[in-house]
């Protein structure tokens, strides 16, 4: 079913909307969460949560364009959530790691706030994003937004470790200057 049928599915109060859900993006939401929490089941509260916060947000939201990626930011932020309330010590000091690694590249919250709304950001960062060819893009990708492993992002492009390393390295140095470039201190 496509997602313009799933919404009005989710509109009507049918739900139906949820088992069409479950079946197109079941699997890729517990993929997301258990790459987030390392755990099975954790994972599939995970995606039975964004069902149950996708059925409150929907409406007002219409996510017509872009279900998956709405319900993905719903399971991601569930999943992080969980991860850090269960003290996932291992977990939370990988997911530090990635903070850490970005945070010389993104202005602080009190920073951001003050100056452009979380609108503006984004599509600051959605610049930024669409300069990069495809396969800096989809690393960064896989590495900020899905939480994936230097190993696995190695593994899903056929390139090395040392590549990644250096390409995420030099993706978050352009990322400062385009940041800065657009008028945030850093």
């Amino acid at each position: 079913m496509d997602d313009n049928r799933i919404v009005k599915l989710y509109l009507e109060r049918d739900e139906s909307a949820i088992r069409e859900t479950a079946e197109k993006y079941g699997n890729r939401l517990r993929t997301l969460s258990y790459g987030i929490t390392c755990d099975d089941q954790t994972s599939e509260e995970c995606e039975n949560e964004t069902y149950w916060q996708a059925w409150n947000l929907i409406p007002p939201n219409e996510p017509r364009s872009y279900l998956y990626a709405f319900l993905a930011r719903i399971t991601r932020h569930i999943s992080i959530s969980i991860c850090r309330n269960r003290s996932r010590l291992k977990r939370s000091a990988f997911i530090c790691e990635l903070s850490n690694e970005l945070e010389e590249c993104i202005p602080d919250s009190y920073d951001m706030e003050r100056k452009l709304d979380e609108i503006a950001f984004a599509e600051v960062l959605n610049g930024f994003l669409a300069v990069l060819d495809k396969e800096k893009r989809n690393i960064f990708v896989r590495r900020y937004w899905y939480l994936d492993s230097i190993a696995d992002i190695s593994k899903r492009f056929g390139i090395s470790e040392s590549k990644v390393k250096t390409t995420l390295h030099r993706c978050r140095n352009q990322l400062r200057k385009h940041l800065k470039e657009e008028g945030y201190a850093l």
